[in-house]
């Protein structure tokens, strides 16, 4: 199953799960992490298209951005936070991979296919993660651990940086 075949989220998302017998796990292991409490910064991941995410490509990303900013600023100097959850079933019709089979098969159009996958559907702009980090050196650790982490994205991506809580004099 490429990647490339699920990135538009074209038709009406399938999200009813207690329909289909061989349901796929998800693979996301944790949706926050580090430690929580009071940060200056707060690192945020954006995406410029309207586009639909595998699961595996969110872990991996999540993964990515985690173990560089826990490198620089240690297991408590950061919180991480995903800010999305694929909801959305991604079924796909298995068509014919023997020897000869060179062209795309055509038989059984609109076929209903089997689950294999789980997806998000992403606005254009919304946030996908979120990393909350103290200093002006961790803030840049964190914009360059999304920056590293983005290649596992689909789409174009933006990091935007805000003043979250200002630390009192």
């Amino acid at each position: 199953m490429h990647g490339a075949n699920y990135r538009d989220g074209t038709g009406q998302p399938f999200t009813r799960k207690e329909y289909i017998k061989g349901k796929p796990q998800l693979k996301i292991a944790k949706f926050q992490g580090g430690k929580r409490g009071i940060y200056q910064y707060c690192v945020q991941l954006l995406l410029n298209e309207r586009i639909q995410i595998r699961h595996m490509a969110i872990e991996s990303t999540r993964l990515a951005a985690n173990k560089t900013l826990e490198k620089t600023t240690g297991e408590s100097g950061y919180y991480s936070r995903l800010r999305i959850y694929p909801h959305n079933l991604l079924r796909e019709n298995k068509m014919i991979a023997a020897a000869g089979a060179d062209r795309l098969q055509e038989g059984m159009r609109r076929a209903w296919g089997k689950a294999t996958s789980l997806g998000a559907r992403v606005k254009r702009g919304q946030c996908i993660m979120e990393l909350y980090v103290n200093g002006e050196e961790h803030q840049n650790a964190a914009r360059s651990a999304l920056k590293g982490a983005c290649v596992k994205l689909p789409g174009t991506p933006t990091i935007r940086v805000l003043d979250w809580n200002k630390p009192s004099p």
